[in-house]
């Protein structure tokens, strides 16, 4: 989660970002919340982990093709772990 997307996530009138400043779809400066931005970045920063730790979905693809059911079982593990080192 980068900043711009949390800021426009905690404030919808936020169209444009340039650094630290926000505008709204006329060009007026839009004031957001710091603390808040902050709060919901940390809140979603284990979408990225998660991403960059799970298997690639081929390997699952790849195990249905060849009907190999301990390569499917394999995927879901790794998943599984991934899920847990980085919980909601």
């Amino acid at each position: 989660m980068n900043k711009h997307d949390a800021i426009r996530a905690v404030n919808s009138s936020v169209v444009t970002i340039r650094g630290d400043d926000a505008f709204d779809a006329s060009g007026n400066p839009v004031t957001y919340d710091a603390v808040a931005v902050q709060a919901y970045m940390d809140a979603h920063a284990y979408i990225a982990k998660r991403q960059a730790e799970y298997p690639p979905f081929t390997d699952y693809l790849d195990g249905i093709a060849k009907g190999d059911q301990t390569q499917i079982n394999k995927y879901i593990a790794d998943c599984l772990a991934v899920k847990e080192r980085y919980p909601k």
